[in-house]
């Protein structure tokens, strides 16, 4: 081996040094898949390069070290936590829930017809029973999500993800009252009930996703205890079965099963009150 060949051999081991490292950095910041994804990345370099020269295994080395280093740079990036005030997020988010909370009142409306007896108002407040029933459990859903928000997500710090999914929450909610007015206003149908139901359980499914990231992340203000974690996740977990439970009952039979949502309040207070208990807090 001439020393040309020395010096890039020695360039090589210095690369794959370079990566390990990379690799090793890479492993303490991202999720177990990733990081596998990554692995067989670069596997399948070493595999390619090999039974080749020490030019190609270098250039190989070479392509490697600038994906990881880009991919480095951009998740380190991405998760950089923010200058931003958690309390500010809560502000923005009781506000939307407020408002959101108000417009279901609002969507209230006597039928647009003109009533001169009382009988006619008798009959046009008798049609609005189902609009209230449906605003009715669509208020509770959303103090109950509400309540859980507040009791789960104390925050001490955040980053831009973090804030992209609380963003992607606080539009779910916001769609709440339109889906509460599109089942109120054609009960009948089996679509608006799906509808309904779906934005429901997605708003559920991001709380968990945001619970699970701040989790990761260490952004909870407190210490949350192994015990804790798993009754969180329960907690949601029950509640999304009772949404897919009513979800399913309204699509496979012609009863109106939307009064059932009221089991999800109910049932994850019981078990707020029998964990406080057991764990006398």
């Amino acid at each position: 081996m001439d020393k040309d060949d020395y010096d890039k051999y020695e360039e090589l081991l210095h690369m794959r040094y370079e990566i390990d490292n990379q690799l090793e950095n890479i492993k303490n910041n991202v999720d177990e898949n990733t990081y596998k994804r990554i692995q067989k990345l670069k596997a399948h370099l070493n595999k390619k390069y090999s039974k080749t020269t020490v030019d190609s295994q270098l250039k190989g080395a070479n392509k490697a070290f600038k994906v990881l280093s880009f991919y480095e740079r951009f998740s380190k990036a991405v998760q950089l936590n923010l200058d931003i005030d958690p309390g500010r997020l809560m502000g923005i988010t009781d506000g939307i829930f407020g408002m959101v909370m108000t417009l279901l009142i609002f969507g209230l409306a006597l039928p647009n017809f003109n009533i001169l007896t009382d009988t006619d108002l008798s009959y046009a407040i008798e049609s609005l029973i189902p609009n209230i029933g449906i605003t009715i459990i669509s208020f509770i859903l959303l103090g109950s999500i509400w309540i859980y928000h507040h009791e789960f997500f104390k925050l001490k710090t955040l980053n831009l993800p973090y804030l992209w999914i609380n963003i992607f929450f606080l539009i779910l909610i916001s769609f709440i009252p339109f889906t509460t007015s599109l089942i109120g206003t054609f009960s009948n149908y089996i679509i608006s009930a799906l509808i309904f139901g779906f934005n429901i359980f997605f708003t559920i499914i991001f709380m968990v996703i945001m619970y699970w990231y701040a989790n990761k992340r260490g952004f909870m203000a407190n210490e949350i205890s192994i015990e804790e974690k798993k009754y969180t996740y329960r907690t949601f977990t029950i509640m999304m079965i009772l949404t897919v439970i009513v979800i399913v009952l309204d699509f496979n039979t012609p009863q109106n099963f939307i009064y059932l949502y009221l089991l999800v309040p109910v049932v994850s207070t019981v078990r707020d009150i029998q964990f406080k208990i057991k764990h006398k807090i």
